[in-house]
């Protein structure tokens, strides 16, 4: 098993004053050669947006676009004919830009910020109907067991959200003290794992909030939350391109 740890104060950042993010990859004006993406994984945005403040209308193509709230809510409309669809804590969104798409994302807050991650995925299919969806997940289904939120379009996943990329989008919640083993399809599948809040121990490493790490060249692994611990984690088969 390969890992490579990545440390939540070595990220790039931003601030714009009514945006400040933080990059677990390279994007916008912050370039890392070291940091260009995880296999199809390409953005890993942890932005915080003021108030009433947002991104005006923009484009995208031939990425899978992918919105997670952890707090506040965020409002959506684009060239596909949603009109500010609003986008809750616990809910997740999905966007296929394909061929072509345009939209807008402001806080749906005039009074709170927003805290989200904003992932983009490079997909498998070139060129495809721009498509839109998004769906709430329970809390208490990621208790202390994995709760797919993302998964390929060509793979029966029940009730979550498709993108077209043989990649897996999870969380889970897990107790103090208690230990999880994380199974791949296969050594050539990657996994990128980024503690949302607490703490882990896994391998050698020590993970604190927002830290991460990449693992390749294994079929599993086991870690030990040693706090109360929230997860993310992220897979795909690029095994050429993970680090």
């Amino acid at each position: 098993m390969k890992t490579k740890t990545y440390k939540a104060n070595e990220r790039g950042t931003a601030d714009h004053g009514w945006l400040k993010a933080n990059y677990s990859f390279s994007f916008s004006n912050y370039y890392n050669p070291e940091k260009l993406s995880f296999g199809a994984l390409r953005v890993l945005n942890d932005d915080s947006i003021d108030a009433g403040m947002g991104f005006g209308t923009h484009p995208h193509e031939n990425m899978e676009i992918i919105t997670i709230p952890l707090e506040g809510s965020l409002k959506h409309r684009d060239s596909m004919g949603n009109k500010w669809i609003p986008i809750e804590t616990g809910e997740v969104q999905v966007m296929s830009a394909g061929s072509g798409v345009q939209h807008s994302e402001m806080n749906n807050s005039l009074t709170d910020p927003i805290n989200l991650f904003q992932i983009w995925i490079i997909p498998n299919k070139l060129q495809v109907e721009p498509r839109y969806d998004q769906k709430k997940f329970e809390a208490s289904e990621r208790k202390n067991k994995l709760q797919v939120l993302v998964s390929s379009i060509d793979e029966i996943t029940n009730g979550s959200l498709k993108i077209h990329q043989d990649a897996q989008i999870s969380r889970i919640d897990l107790n103090e003290n208690s230990n999880f083993r994380y199974k791949l399809k296969s050594e050539n599948h990657g996994v990128y794992v980024m503690v949302i809040e607490g703490s882990i121990s896994l391998q050698n490493a020590v993970l604190n909030k927002r830290d991460a790490i990449g693992i390749e060249q294994a079929i599993e692994f086991e870690l030990l939350a040693t706090k109360k611990t929230e997860l993310l984690f992220y897979y795909d088969d690029d095994h050429k391109n993970y680090f």
